[in-house]
């Protein structure tokens, strides 16, 4: 990473730090978001029902497709697609869904299967018809790659016959409603042809027009999501037939019609590809996410200043912030917002430039990433909302459908556990496995070195890791997931180690970017206690191991103590570097001084006493 210069005069601390957290080019990577979500269009509504809440992520969506210079362009830039989600993730979680769904899945895929110009694709640029993805079914979600929609070739009409056999198989969660105008959708259906089955492949389907479903396609409406007003749905198939042209990448290899033969492998990589999209998912709910934090922080760092509250023995009143009690746990926040904010920059730096060859790991880098951030954000946002009292529990101060909106990116694009999991499989078993066996470095340092904690860092992943690893050889078990069911606990708690250290990393990385100053200043306290958190709560491991001292173990308190007094002084200048849209900040209420005006009352009797003063009468 790199920070931008200027040769006419320095960037403030405020101005570096952002580039820290939103990188280089963020003026122009981020540019159009921050002033798109500026405009009215996309200013905060006061209340309104479910419906029309997604009455009105859809007219959004129209609205942001026709400020784009080309929806194609975005769909095939996962960097685009991230700001996308990291802007609008906390304006309106409803439009970041379906935008994300239309870009990122449906648009996406259809240029990743497709060569350029073989499928006309202007009625999805020019949103005639909104496209989603059906890919989770009922009964299959993680094991996707078990789903039990068939599409079957019909040899005789050179044509794909969908069918929902069971109730299992039904389509779950898709936004297929008419809700937002006609539908297309691109549906994971098995291809199946003289009975053998020839993997997952991606089929284009009409679904909806702007009243009802289609003939043959049948979508019902599931319970209202929690936070969530967008159209979810169950939807089926009852023998819809679609020409051999809804099949994409249809004019890839092999023979001619109705030549399906593949092996194995082919149906493996075929399935891969189909749900290939979900890394740049996983890319943008990690940017979700962080926006969302950022957004919810910024709030209580601006609410935790201007709210007074009494002081001791009725003395002067005080800002919330000024107690240990208060500002601790944001400065804490704060930290943690730095490095979900890196990771996730990491990751998507990572995977833009991986090649074939180092693929898989750009691949877990970015799952890691994804669940990590995604459940550090529930935690920020959650601390954030208890900061705020009751007011950050009503829908106009903001934080309600970000709290409820953070659910969904963590089960979003692989539920947590399961990249978790995953990624745990893959660092044990598949990537040099013996270097969680060789020994820890016991070369002593100081708490105030950032090496030395990112040493101990990489130390608490080793750790978790080897027991993992020993657990497994240990096992006496021949039943697979019995051997794997001895080692998963502490196998996750590894993965969990592995992003610390990933963050811990970006930390370092940025903060070597940075010329000597204030912003340095800043984000080495930030790194530190970022670091030293952890390290605390893995104080025993590390000493039991020989890599703190007593001493150290017992410095550690005082030591976090000090920098997250470092960290509150500057609170709202960090919150600053978030570079959120005054627009945006006014849209919330208690985001400003004078948030107790949202509550006056126009006939409210102390009304009567404010107009006699007015006009100068006792």
């Amino acid at each position: 990473m790199t920070v931008p210069l200027t040769d006419t005069a320095p960037l403030s601390t405020v101005d570096l730090l952002t580039g820290v957290l939103l990188g280089a080019g963020y003026r122009r990577e981020h540019g159009f978001w921050q002033r798109l979500i500026s405009t009215e269009p996309f200013r905060r509504p006061a209340g309104g029902t479910p419906e029309e809440r997604l009455g009105l992520a859809y007219e959004r969506l129209r609205i942001l497709n026709r400020s784009l210079d080309s929806g194609a362009r975005l769909a095939a830039d996962p960097r685009a697609l991230a700001a996308l989600h990291e802007w609008l993730g906390p304006v309106d979680p409803a439009l970041t869904t379906v935008a994300g769904i239309h870009y990122n899945l449906f648009l996406g895929s259809l240029l990743d299967h497709d060569a350029v110009g073989s499928r006309d694709l202007s009625d999805h640029l020019t949103m005639r018809r909104v496209g989603t993805f059906l890919c989770t079914e009922v009964a299959h979600g993680n094991d996707a790659a078990a789903m039990e929609t068939t599409a079957t070739y019909d040899r005789a009409r050179d044509g794909f016959v969908l069918h929902t056999p069971n109730a299992g198989a039904q389509k779950f969660m898709p936004n297929t409603s008419p809700a937002g105008g006609p539908k297309s959708g691109l549906v994971a259906a098995r291809l199946m042809d003289d009975g053998e089955d020839h993997g997952i492949r991606l089929f284009l389907v009409p679904l909806t027009d702007d009243v009802r479903a289609l003939p043959g396609v049948r979508v019902r409406r599931l319970p209202a999501r929690m936070g969530s007003p967008v159209d979810h749905c169950l939807t089926a198939f009852d023998q819809l037939f679609v020409e051999r042209s809804a099949l994409l990448g249809a004019r890839e290899g092999g023979g001619g019609q109705g030549d399906f033969s593949s092996t194995r492998a082919d149906r493996r990589r075929r399935f891969l590809t189909s749900i290939g999209r979900v890394v740049p998912g996983r890319i943008s709910m990690s940017a979700c996410a962080a926006g969302s934090a950022r957004a919810t922080l910024a709030v209580a760092v601006r609410y935790g200043g201007h709210r007074m509250i009494s002081g001791a023995r009725g003395a002067r009143t005080v800002p919330v912030n000024a107690h240990r009690t208060h500002h601790g746990p944001l400065a804490s926040a704060m930290a943690t917002v730095f490095a979900m904010s890196l990771l996730h920059r990491r990751a998507l730096d990572r995977w833009e430039v991986c090649t074939e060859e180092d693929r898989a790991a750009a691949e877990r880098l970015v799952a890691v990433a994804k669940a990590w951030i995604t459940w550090q954000a529930r935690a920020v946002i959650v601390q954030c909302r208890e900061r705020c009292g009751a007011q950050a529990l009503l829908e106009n101060n903001g934080m309600t459908e970000l709290v409820t909106g953070v659910e969904g990116a963590i089960t979003a694009e692989g539920d947590n556990v399961a990249l978790y999991s995953k990624a745990a499989a893959d660092l044990l078993l598949a990537a040099d496995p013996d270097r969680w066996d060789t020994p820890l470095d016991r070369t002593p340092g100081d708490l105030a070195d950032p090496y030395f904690l990112g040493r101990l860092l990489a130390a608490v992943e080793k750790i978790w890791f080897g027991r993992a690893r020993e657990r497994l050889l240990s096992a006496i078990h021949d039943d697979r997931l019995a051997r794997w069911n001895a080692g998963s606990g502490p196998a996750l708690r590894g993965v969990e180690a592995h992003a610390y250290r990933q963050a811990a990393e970006a930390f370092a990385q940025a903060r070597a970017a940075l010329p000597g100053g204030a912003a340095r200043e800043r984000l080495t306290e930030l790194e530190r206690l970022f670091a030293l958190e952890w390290v605390a709560r893995n104080s025993g491991d590390l000493l039991a191991a020989g890599l703190l001292s007593a001493d150290q173990v017992d410095q550690l308190p005082d030591a976090t103590e000090e920098l997250i007094a470092a960290v509150a002084a500057h609170a709202p200048e960090l919150a600053e570097s978030f570079a959120l849209p005054a627009e945006l900040l006014a849209d919330w209420p208690i985001a400003g001084p004078d948030y107790a005006d949202a509550y006056d009352d126009p006939e409210g009797p102390w009304q009567a006493g404010a107009a006699l003063a007015s006009a100068g009468t006792v």
